[in-house]
């Protein structure tokens, strides 16, 4: 099996000025980065598709990296013995944003980055690793030195297709990867006329071609201004590149481009799972007196969400999480709007992509059967599989999602089976929906943006919930306390429903457009090379006639989540609160949008309820004063934290959040002294 060759200490000091935390005290810092070599004929790491088209060194080894980020008590005893290794997603590190309400921060130092200082008073020892083999450096982002693959050392290549969009108006460059942070395939020509530029008003309308002519492979340098250190002044420079596109006249906003071109030098980017797998087994005991960890760890957690929880399920369906010595690598994961997709771990994968959405990047293979963690038959080829199949190395799993999950990335199917009828989970698995919330939500309050979208954006808080999920994984694999059931829409009982049945019971709220339907699951081969990790067929076969079934939670009457977990603000809400947006005109109109969910305010008043023909009761009809408002909010966090979803501390927090209306998540104008009179 594949084996850690060296542990190197790039930086080694006190976190957030050596402050304590709690009764755990200070933390340290350190920077890693960790050299692997694996063997290319070892069984255990069979699941490494395409290590066979990894160079090898003189002794037959594959050798790879991985940047690893550290921190841990200052004295091990104080240590809680438990591992919590966030997989970043595109490199970001983002447990201590959303586990200590910190800011976003891929260089934490100071007190402020240590947020509430939540992880650490519970004596966390936090890793997070790099995985992701395409990430550029910058923005201290994490990095995976993966090999590039080869045959008999020749560059392989493969037809593959890359997509555009633009929502600012200008841009005439893009890199191929679409991100400037993630490493491009490079193109095998640079004559446009090898490749075919198209775009799209919608996925399912026709696409127009763009002439060969119009556009280059090429990107552009300069623009400056004269005395900012450009001694040419505004000159730009227009150069070649096999990594960039060039459309002079600017690329539309709204539209989706396409670009087709035969690409070069795929990454072995499954060997970022290898390394994860083996640095926790190292972590754990097995690198000895080369351990960074000095604490003895006796449990282990992974977290990852949107494309890193992806990555997760993508991790546990693909056997890493059995160490080949035997047991797990991991003891419970907890995996975050990854709906229901895993990676598309192949050659030529571009995985900074996002998963597959209606209107961006619909053709995404990021949701292949199996779906769900539970064992259950494609209706459409006969196959029966689950995510969890081992159960010798299978972890605890707890899986959480948001509204926009049902409406974007085919979250019923996450515990539907693909005809959409109900499917029991196995034992050691938990789905929580996190009702009438959205994909993304920042745990530090801001008033609610529109961008491109109809409607504000969905602004429920549900950072709370992170500190509850791991309390209740930490409770159940030490001590054999089983959370409460999951808690998810169900169509037994009515609450996951078809949109036709969503449709009629959403209220009928002025001047507000409802989504045509959620993100479907049609058919699509995406070739046999793309089922043994190669290259996906281009373009892929899609078949509406095999479609699987997606469903959406019903609402109650005000239009918010009926059934899963309510946060405090939707069990006392100031609006209606959805996991689905709208573009608006000029940006591909009507399309659901991103993973964008909505925040549709109540009127204030009565009389402006009857004004404007609201059918939802006015805030002042729900709540006499704004005391009464966080009153209410009070009581919903407390019977949150009674069931165990909710950690003590976050009870006061919310309270205090609630304050002045919802302070800067609403745009309530109401008098915070408010007695409920109008005047």
């Amino acid at each position: 099996m594949s084996q850690i060759d060296e542990v190197r200490i790039l930086r080694r000091e006190p976190f957030a000025g050596g402050i304590a935390f709690g009764d755990v005290g200070a933390y340290e810092r350190l920077d890693l980065r960790v050299f692997f070599s694996a063997n290319p004929d070892a069984a255990a790491d069979a699941s490494t598709l395409n290590m066979a088209l990894a160079p090898t060194d003189p002794h037959g080894k594959v050798a790879f990296w991985l940047d690893v980020f550290l921190l841990q008590p200052v004295v091990p005893d104080r240590a809680n013995g438990s591992l919590f290794l966030e997989f970043p997603n595109r490199g970001n590190k983002r447990c201590l944003q959303f586990y200590n309400d910190a800011p976003g921060s891929n260089d934490p130092r100071t007190p402020a980055d240590a947020g509430n200082g939540w992880l650490m008073r519970q004596g966390y020892t936090v890793v997070c690793t790099a995985w992701q083999g395409d990430v550029l450096r910058g923005d201290d982002r994490l990095l995976a030195g993966l090999p590039v693959a080869q045959s008999n050392g020749k560059s392989l290549t493969a037809r593959i297709r890359a997509e555009f969009i633009c929502d600012s108006p200008g841009t005439t460059v893009l890199p191929l990867s679409t991100k400037n942070g993630t490493r491009p395939l490079p193109t095998v020509s640079l004559d446009p006329a090898q490749a075919e530029l198209r775009r799209r008003r919608y996925p399912w309308t026709e696409a127009e071609a763009i002439p060969a002519t119009d556009w280059e492979f090429a990107r552009v340098e300069g623009g400056g201004r004269a005395g900012q250190g450009d001694v040419t002044g505004a000159e730009t420079a227009i150069i070649a590149s096999d990594s960039h596109i060039y459309l002079p006249r600017g690329f539309e906003t709204g539209w989706i481009y396409e670009l087709v071109y035969t690409a070069k030098d795929p990454l072995v980017l499954d060997l970022g799972f290898l390394g994860v797998r083996d640095l926790v087994i190292g972590l754990r005991g097995g690198l000895g007196a080369r351990n960074p960890v000095r604490a003895r760890i006796d449990r282990a957690y992974a977290w990852g969400r949107s494309q890193s929880g992806r990555a997760i399920r993508d991790f546990l369906y693909r056997g890493y999480n059995a160490n080949p010595a035997g047991g797990r690598v991991f003891d419970g994961v907890l995996s975050h709007v990854a709906g229901a997709g895993r990676t598309s771990m192949t050659l030529f994968s571009n995985l900074v992509v996002a998963a597959s959405q209606q209107y961006e990047d619909w053709l995404n293979p990021a949701d292949i059967f199996p779906f769900s963690y539970a064992s259950s038959t494609d209706h459409v080829t006969g196959r029966t599989d689950g995510l969890l199949k081992r159960p010798d190395s299978d972890p605890l799993v707890i899986h959480t999602q948001t509204g926009s999950e049902y409406w974007y990335r085919r979250g019923s199917l996450v515990h539907t089976d693909s005809q959409g009828r109900d499917l029991a989970q196995p034992d050691g698995v938990r789905v929580y929906f996190w009702s009438s919330s959205q994909h993304w939500s920042d745990p530090r309050p801001g008033l609610p943006p529109k961008g491109i979208c109809t409607n504000y954006q969905n602004t429920v808080a549900t950072s709370p919930f992170f500190r509850g999920m791991l309390t209740l994984m930490e409770r159940w694999s030490r001590e054999g306390k089983a959370p409460p059931p999951s808690r998810v829409p169900r169509v037994a009982d009515g609450t996951l429903q078809s949109m036709a049945d969503w449709r009629g019971a959403f209220p009928a709220i002025p001047g507000i457009a409802l989504p045509m339907g959620p993100n479907a699951l049609p058919r699509i081969d995406f070739g046999e090379d793309f089922a043994t990790g190669g290259a996906i067929l281009e373009p892929p076969v899609v078949s509406n006639d095999a479609a699987y079934a997606v469903m959406v939670p019903a609402v109650d009457c005000d239009g918010n989540d009926r059934a899963g977990l309510r946060a405090p603000m939707v069990c006392a809400p100031l609006g209606t609160y959805t996991g689905w947006n709208l573009r608006i005109e000029g940006h591909g109109a009507g399309a659901l949008q991103y993973f964008s969910g909505s925040y549709i305010p109540f009127c204030e008043t009565a009389e402006e309820r009857v004004t404007r023909g609201d059918p939802r009761p006015a805030i002042l009809e729900r709540y006499a004063t704004s005391a009464a408002y966080v009153q209410a909010i009070r009581t919903a966090a407390a019977r949150l934290a009674r069931d165990g979803f909710l950690v003590e501390e976050d009870i006061d927090r919310i309270a205090a959040a609630a304050a002045g209306w919802g302070g800067a998540r609403h745009v309530v104008r109401l008098p915070v002294a408010d007695t409920g009179s109008v005047g």
